[in-house]
This record gives C-alpha cells, structure tokens and sequence, in this order.
C-alpha cells in the first residue's frame, strides 16, 4: 500500500509529463489562447497557495513552500499577460499614413 506523499509525487510527476506533451504539441496559432488559460490557472495556484501559507495552524515548511508558490504563480500571472499582450499587439493592424 503506498503512502500520501507517495501518491502525490506520483501525481505530480504524471501531471508534469501530460502539461508538458500538451504543450510541446499546440499549434502556434492557439499559443496565445493557452497562454491566457495558464494565466488563469496560475490564478487559482496563488489563492491555494495563500490558504496554506495563512492557515494559523501550518507549519514551517508549509509556509515556506506556500510563499514560494505565491511568489512563483504571481511572476508566472504576470509574465504571462505580458507575453500575450505582446503577442496580440502583433496582430492589430497598422494605421496607414
């Protein structure tokens, strides 16, 4: 019988392969529309990362890894609507003088 942590490095590792073949086979016409989806769900990486890093009661190590994980999803929220941004501003067309 295996145990939690055990399941969820199991988890976490099929979970990393599946992102990553998902990923690598997307046309690069829908990489923007991708990029918006992962911004979003980095979103709800950083409220669950808030609950475990403020739970009175967590501790030390939750802590540490919850801030690293709010620290991390934020960068990712951010660069992300960056990149798409500068990605559709690619597409607008330009005014003719």
């Amino acid at each position: 019988m295996s145990t939690e942590i055990e399941l969820s490095i199991y988890v976490f590792l099929l979970a990393g392969f599946l992102g990553l073949e998902l990923v690598r086979r997307v046309s690069p016409l829908l990489h923007t529309p991708l990029m918006s989806l992962t911004n979003a769900i980095s979103a709800i990486s950083v409220v669950g990362a808030i609950l475990i890093a403020g739970a009175g009661d967590a501790p030390f190590l939750s802590r540490i890894l919850g801030f690293i994980a709010v620290t991390a999803s934020t960068i990712n929220i951010v660069a992300g609507f960056l990149i798409t941004d500068r990605m559709l501003k690619m597409f607008r067309k330009k005014d003719a003088k």
